[in-house]
């Protein structure tokens, strides 16, 4: 798969770049964690996918910025679903955390399938991102019949908070690997 000339147009005469172009230059251009966060949101919204990016990936290799992109492509996944979570998935990843599952499905009592944002099935731990609008009293209420049900089914589950993840990331990390290590994970 090659990029050039017909992969920029207009809208509402402005240049814009087709969807495919914007990962390779995102992925050129940003630091690694904010060009995913925006390549999980393309891929989030079925803009492109992960075969047209794996593609374009060995399709270039050997150009400038070729593994570059290919890293920032491999960690792209658009079964996340906020920013905060590729964000906290990334950071996770590039501190020795082996890559999670996202939104896994996990049957818990009385039939209901709940996905938790990252999951490490064969350790049955998981790590939910509470985001600013799960201080709402409703939401506070259901997150926590959320981890109860997941407890219930042997599941250490982890919160990470907006603050944590901005401000206290390193001991996020530590958290997530203590828990994976009880569960028999060896790094």
């Amino acid at each position: 798969m090659q990029l050039d000339g017909a992969d920029v147009g207009t809208h509402r005469g402005y240049p814009v770049t087709s969807p495919l172009r914007t990962c390779w230059d995102l992925a050129l251009w940003l630091d690694l964690v904010p060009a995913v966060t925006i390549i999980d949101a393309l891929l989030h919204a079925k803009l492109v996918s992960g075969e047209e990016l794996s593609e374009l990936a060995r399709a270039r290799w050997g150009r400038h910025g070729a593994a570059k992109a290919a890293k920032a492509f491999g960690l792209a996944d658009g079964r996340a679903e906020s920013p905060p979570e590729s964000r906290l998935r990334v950071g996770l990843v590039r501190n020795g955390v082996p890559q999670p599952e996202l939104q896994f499905p996990v049957a818990v009592t009385g039939g209901r399938l709940l996905h938790p944002d990252l999951a490490w099935p064969d350790y049955r731990v998981a790590v939910e991102y509470d985001g600013e609008w799960h201080d709402a009293p409703d939401q506070f209420h259901l997150d926590r019949r959320r981890l109860n049900l997941l407890v219930g089914e042997g599941w250490i589950v982890l919160h990470v908070t907006s603050r944590r993840l901005r401000t206290d990331f390193p001991a996020v990390v530590r958290e997530v690997k203590t828990a994976l290590r009880s569960r028999g994970w060896r790094p």
